[in-house]
C-alpha cells in the first residue's frame, strides 16, 4: 500500500533502531542504509558511476530479483533508479515485499525517460490511483530519440532553484517516488484501456488531471515551502558539518581486509 511521496530517499524519516536495506544502490549509496545488494560490482553499464559504499555499511553481491534474506529480515528497503532497469520488476518488487516490512521506491518517469532517455533502461513508469505502472519500452508508439538530458538533469537542477523545487515537490514530473508498506501495488504491461492509454496516446486534459493532480495555492506553497526547507537545510548540514563520503569498492575491501 503506497502511504506516501517523499522528497528523495535521504528525506526519509527512519527511526535508527530499525535495519535498513538498499537494493543497487551503484555510486550513490544512501548514508542510512545498514545492507547492500549490488548486483554489478564492478559494471557500470547500468549507472554513471563506480560503485561506492560507506565503510561501516555490509556489501552482499546478489540479483535484486532473488534476495538471499529471510522473510521480513528488514524493517525498511531502499530502492532508487534501479527498477527500470529490471527483467521481472514484479518479481523486483515482491522481493523486497517479502524482505521487508516497508520502503521507497524511486524510479524515472514517463516524462523524465522522455526527456533524458537511456538505453539500459527497459521500463517507463508512472503512478496511477497509487498504482506503480510500467510499461515496456519497446512496446510504446514513439521513439526516445531526442535527449534533453544535459539540460534537465545536468544543467536546470544545479542552476535554477526554482526548476530544483519543482522536481522535489512534483510527483510524476521527472521522477515517481514511492513509499511503502506492508505491499506494492503494481501493474506491468497494461492491457486495459484505462491505464494503457497513459504509455499509447495522446494525453487528454482529464489524463493530465489525473497525473497531476490540481493543488490549491495553500497546499501548493505548503510543499513548496517544505522542499525549499529541506533543501536550504540539506545544503546548510552540508556546509557546516561535511562528513566523509562513499569509498570505492577498492578501498572498502582493502579496509575489510585490515580489520
Amino acid at each position: 500500500m503506497k502511504i506516501g511521496s517523499p522528497i528523495d530517499k535521504d528525506s526519509l524519516l527512519i527511526k535508527k533502531r530499525l535495519i535498513v536495506l538498499e537494493v543497487g544502490p551503484g555510486s550513490n549509496p544512501t548514508k542510512r542504509s545498514n545492507v547492500l545488494v549490488e548486483k554489478f560490482v564492478n559494471d557500470n553499464r547500468h549507472r554513471r558511476g563506480d560503485f561506492k559504499i560507506y565503510p561501516n555499511q555490509k556489501l552482499i553481491q546478489a540479483d535484486g530479483e532473488t534476495l538471499p534474506f529471510k522473510d521480513k529480515e528488514f524493517d525498511y528497503v531502499i530502492c532508487s533508479h534501479v527498477l527500470e532497469h529490471a527483467e521481472d520488476p514484479a518479481r523486483f518488487v515482491n522481493e523486497q515485499v517479502r524482505v521487508s516490512k516497508m520502503g521507497y521506491l524511486e524510479v524515472p518517469s514517463l516524462i523524465g525517460e522522455f526527456l533524458a532517455p537511456k538505453s539500459s533502461h527497459k521500463w517507463v513508469i508512472l503512478d496511477i490511483d497509487d498504482k506503480l505502472v510500467l510499461y515496456e519500452k519497446s512496446k510504446l508508439p514513439f521513439d526516445f530519440t531526442p535527449d534533453f538530458g544535459n539540460v534537465f538533469l545536468n544543467y536546470l537542477p544545479y542552476k535554477s532553484l526554482l526548476y530544483k523545487l519543482l522536481c522535489m515537490s512534483k510527483q510524476n514530473f521527472l521522477a515517481v517516488k514511492y513509499e511503502w508498506k506492508d505491499s506494492v501495488d503494481i501493474i506491468v504491461n497494461p492491457e486495459d484501456d484505462y491505464y494503457k492509454s497513459f504509455f499509447t496516446e495522446r494525453w487528454t486534459p482529464e489524463m493530465v488531471q489525473k497525473i497531476f493532480p490540481q493543488r490549491s495555492v495553500a497546499k501548493e506553497l505548503s510543499e513548496i515551502f517544505k522542499s525549499f526547507s529541506y533543501y536550504a537545510k540539506s545544503k546548510l548540514r552540508r556546509t557546516i558539518f561535511p562528513s566523509g563520503g562513499p569509498v570505492s569498492y577498492e578501498e572498502y575491501i582493502n579496509r575489510t581486509n585490515q580489520k
